[in-house]
């Protein structure tokens, strides 16, 4: 069985400092290209997820790491010691992009036979598994039977009208690999909580196929949904019940999580991992986003990821009262939505100033690509929302926290241990000053929150979000904007 990596480098742009290696804060292109090289040879993560869309290197991305850093990854086999995993678009939300995911699924046995000049016959395929976002399981059984049936069956197939019996083998060679792994990707929060119940039906037919299975549990986009808390319950279920068909299936699940260091989205950086890897013990993989690359000491970075790597993976925690954790998680939801409704104007109003980090087409469909809410309410992505908010001293992890109720407590602590020293933490981003520019409809809730905890407030960011609020009530909306969200997320090593 292929080893499973504990790390795993994305191109999330949550970064507020530009890497060395770039000479545009906006990266693209070639810059990708050296990155997914800086992460393997200087940062040691086992695996980088490259997301296909939006990209001209797509296709050659193999070909290219192994051409221009050829003396490292003769070392390190790309498919054996690291990999590369495609994240590759779901037409069913991304019409447009639908045959970008046959080109990507065609291109994967090019990868491979690059491969086998580069390594000499060596039968490792560098490329052998997708991760498909916003995933249900018809889906995925149609992205892993046409990789299998049509880009690998083809080769069996008579093509020739003048040469009978020619093959499609006898003439461009084999297709490897024969088959491929398709990770679904869960971003809302009740896909989520029924994870396991949607891998049971995928797996269902693929039992004997399968060595195991890899499932990518997303912690950013269902935040912006449900509220930060409201993920954590439903991601904490989730695991125990994946776990438990692990048990009952006998195949080993593979979680992945997908954290960012803003709190908000995960609070994963180089200085907490350790509580975040103990709180989800069974997680398989951790993502290391550009924040966590990028606004940390490298020194610090390097020695993080080393001993992610080495960290063990163990049974999840058992978690009792679902019911009451359920109930907490929709109540916290549905106060969160409502403040989320009155805040909206607000967070369009400054996203536009948040600093572009990679050079993307614009996804579609499901929260944080930019689109409606199911209540109406139109967002932008999650980095900018969490960087808009932040900011101006709001830390979005409080929205919604206002719904809880003394009795709460014990269940929260349950999903989310030390949760009121946690939420202290974050508050020292706090700015009272952000009253001012709140809709009255939720001041009041909104300092009953800040009252639960206490902290000690950062005065570095505080004067950053204090000159941003005044803009805002100035209504003096330029470039400067954009220099403040900067020079905070700098202070708080993370855009958002």
């Amino acid at each position: 069985m292929a080893r499973i990596p504990r790390t795993m480098s994305t191109q999330h742009p949550d970064n507020a400092t530009i890497p060395f290696f770039s000479n545009n804060p906006v990266l693209q292109g070639e810059d990708e290209i050296k990155e997914a090289y800086y992460a393997f040879s200087y940062l040691g993560v086992d695996e980088v997820m490259w997301d296909v869309e939006g990209k001209e290197t797509d296709e050659f991305v193999i070909r290219k790491l192994v051409s221009d850093y050829g003396d490292f990854f003769k070392k390190k086999v790309i498919g054996r010691d690291i990999f590369i995993t495609l994240r590759v678009p779901n037409p069913n939300y991304e019409k447009a992009e639908g045959k970008l995911l046959i080109e990507t699924l065609e291109s994967i046995p090019r990868s491979y036979d690059t491969a086998q000049v580069f390594y000499r016959d060596s039968n490792v395929a560098p490329i052998f598994e997708v991760i498909l976002p916003m995933a249900d399981v018809r889906t995925a059984n149609r992205v892993y039977y046409y990789y299998k049936n049509v880009v690998v069956g083809k080769e069996d197939r008579e093509f020739c009208d003048v040469e009978k019996g020619l093959k499609l083998r006898d003439w461009i060679g084999e297709f490897n690999p024969k088959r491929i792994n398709v990770i679904p990707l869960f971003e809302d929060i009740d896909e989520i909580l029924n994870a396991s119940e949607s891998l049971r039906e995928f797996l269902k037919d693929k039992l004997d196929e399968l060595e195991y299975q890899r499932v990518f549990i997303a912690r950013s986009d269902p935040a912006m949904n449900d509220s930060s808390l409201s993920v954590i319950i439903a991601i904490k279920i989730a695991l125990e019940r994946i776990y438990e068909l692990q048990e009952e299936l006998k195949i080993s699940i593979h979680p992945i999580l997908g954290c960012g260091t803003a709190p908000f989205r995960g609070n994963f950086s180089p200085y907490t991992y350790k509580f975040v890897i103990d709180n989800y013990p069974s997680v398989s993989t951790f993502t290391i986003q550009s924040a966590f690359k990028y606004d940390f000491p490298v020194r610090d970075v390097q020695r993080a990821i080393e001993n992610i790597n080495i960290s063990p993976v163990k049974p999840p925690d058992y978690l009792e009262s679902k019911d009451v954790l359920i109930r907490i998680m929709r109540k916290v939801s549905e106060e969160y939505k409502r403040q989320l409704k009155e805040i909206a104007p607000l967070v369009n109003k400054l996203a536009v100033f948040v600093p572009r980090r990679r050079a993307r087409k614009l996804h579609t469909g499901l929260f944080g690509y930019s689109r409606q809410t199911d209540e109406g309410i139109t967002l932008p992505r999650v980095i900018s929302f969490c960087a808009s908010l932040y900011s101006i001293g709001l830390p979005p992890d409080i929205l919604g926290l206002s719904a809880l109720e003394p009795g709460d407590m014990k269940f929260v602590n349950m999903v989310f241990p030390r949760f009121k020293e946690k939420i202290s933490e974050v508050m020292s981003l706090w700015n009272e000053e952000v009253l001012d520019i709140l809709p009255a409809s939720i001041r009041s809730d909104i300092r009953k929150t800040v009252s639960m905890f206490d902290f000690k407030p950062n005065n570095d960011h505080r004067i950053f979000s204090s000159e941003l609020i005044r803009r805002v009530k100035d209504n003096v909306l330029d470039s400067k904007i954009t220099e403040l969200i900067t020079a905070s997320g700098k202070v708080r090593n993370f855009l958002g």
